[in-house]
């Protein structure tokens, strides 16, 4: 495979679920990239409900389900994959999340694809057990190249995850922010029920313990008790857990239902990042927060935790502030100097603006992503 010979490739992405996420949703970005370069795309993802399946078939990917739900498939699970990949003839295999990343390499010792290629998005914490760890050490050899999206995952898989660190690239995620301007701020704003003075923050994410809800539950009580005049919007799914119910019990046990608006799994990120006055998600660990790329590409102030990757992309003083993981003070204090002094958080919205174009460009990455399988295949002749 050369650069000459590039829009016949024929690629096969295989990736744990395909619903609402951050690898998810960065898979899709580049598989439209590469559809838009005339690149063959198959995408087969194991488990969940695949949300996001229509919006890859429409742009031009064919779309697959090989079941995994239960541990009891894994074996069945190999060969169908196997099997998958040997009929496709694919050029590159290029997996996604841990049990794809798992599932994929096994598969790829039985087809035996010119490239396979594994993408990391996470400090998976599994991969702290010893046992894991050394059989991920294990697998991870069977990939030609490992993508990495950030520094911190970079030293995360391979000092944690026995991952050869000269086998890695890191290529941070890269979007267009075009998507994300001009959202409907008032209408929005309307129909959420928001008043025109009210400062509004957006958190969008999924509810697991990794977001840490209660720190921002506690920073939006502390608001309240302050006086400050503020709402906060949460957007985002719970997929294969029950912790939505478990915020929402903490909200009204805080007596924050009328601050706090849960809104689930939207599909008008712009239009509610529009409406916002704020980004705001305290986690404890980002492989690197595609939903802070998503706000600062529409101009918002971020507030975040001074973790893992975090840092890489929030600029301390610049794009927005970075708070210790659980400081809950430090997060309301934050916010409510932004809320007081508008042309500071207009400041860091540009600021934000001009980084993401900068860093995070979406074609950097399609080609930091094709030299990767170039110098694979390359390096396989």
């Amino acid at each position: 495979m050369t650069k000459e010979t590039m829009q016949t490739t024929r690629v096969l992405f295989v990736i744990t679920t395909l619903d609402m996420g951050g690898a998810e949703k960065h898979l899709l970005w580049l598989t439209a990239g590469y559809r838009a370069r005339e690149i063959d795309v198959d995408v087969v993802y194991l488990k969940g409900e695949g949300r996001l399946r229509p919006d890859f078939e429409s742009v031009g990917a064919r779309v697959s389900k090989i079941e995994f739900e239960r541990t009891t498939q894994a074996f069945s699970t190999w060969f169908a994959l196997a099997s998958h990949i040997r009929r496709g003839a694919y050029d590159v295999v290029h997996t996604h999340l841990l049990k794809a990343d798992a599932l994929g390499a096994l598969a790829c010792m039985l087809a035996r694809p010119p490239v396979h290629v594994q993408s990391k998005h996470n400090e998976e914490q599994v991969l702290r057990r010893a046992l894991v760890a050394t059989v991920h050490g294990i697998l991870v050899r069977r990939a030609a190249r490992i993508v990495a999206l950030s520094d911190h995952v970079l030293r995360y898989v391979v000092d944690v995850g026995k991952a050869p660190e000269e086998r890695v690239d890191r290529i941070y995620y890269g979007i267009d922010p075009t998507p994300f301007e001009g959202g409907d701020r008032e209408s929005t704003r309307a129909a959420l029920g928001l008043g025109a003075s009210t400062h509004v923050g957006l958190c969008v994410a999924r509810f697991h313990p990794q977001k840490d809800h209660s720190t921002l539950f506690r920073a939006v009580g502390r608001l309240k008790e302050h006086g400050h005049d503020v709402h906060l919007l949460l957007a985002g799914g719970d997929p294969f857990y029950n912790h939505r119910a478990t915020a929402e019990a903490e909200v009204r046990e805080r007596g924050l239902d009328d601050v706090i608006s849960f809104l689930g799994i939207r599909e008008d990120v712009p239009d509610l990042l529009a409406a916002s006055d704020v980004f705001v998600l305290p986690s404890l660990y980002e492989g690197l927060g595609l939903v802070y790329l998503e706000a600062m590409a529409a101009s918002r102030p971020v507030l975040a935790t001074r973790s893992s990757a975090i840092p890489e992309v929030v600029v301390e003083g610049e794009t927005g502030h970075l708070v210790e993981i659980g400081d809950d003070a430090a997060l309301a204090e934050s916010w409510g100097r932004l809320a007081a002094d508008p042309e500071r958080s207009r400041r860091f919205g540009v600021a934000g603006r001009r980084r993401v174009e900068a860093v995070f460009g979406l074609d950097r990455m399609i080609d930091e992503t094709l030299a990767v399988y170039r110098k694979c295949a390359d390096r396989a002749h």
